[in-house]
């Protein structure tokens, strides 16, 4: 059977630079990029890479019109 993913023992910090607190959630590089330009990122970054709470939420902001367009084009 295959093994399922399971999350590391110690957990990886967000890739925004200047930040220490654990990474939470999963966004793609070119989406966080193009939202937030001015933010650098710390080390190599992949397609996704995990952002902690509070840049979650200013990724979230960021994107708040975008998001609600894509809706309405349902």
């Amino acid at each position: 059977m295959a093994e399922r993913h399971r999350k590391p023992e110690e957990p990886e910090r967000c890739k925004v630079s200047g930040c220490k607190e654990d990474g939470e959630r999963s966004v793609a590089a070119k989406k966080y990029q193009g939202a937030l330009p001015g933010v650098s990122l710390n080390g190599e970054v992949t397609r996704r890479f995990l952002i902690c709470k509070k840049h979650y939420r200013d990724f979230r902001k960021a994107t708040k019109e975008e998001r609600e367009l894509d809706r309405l084009g349902w």
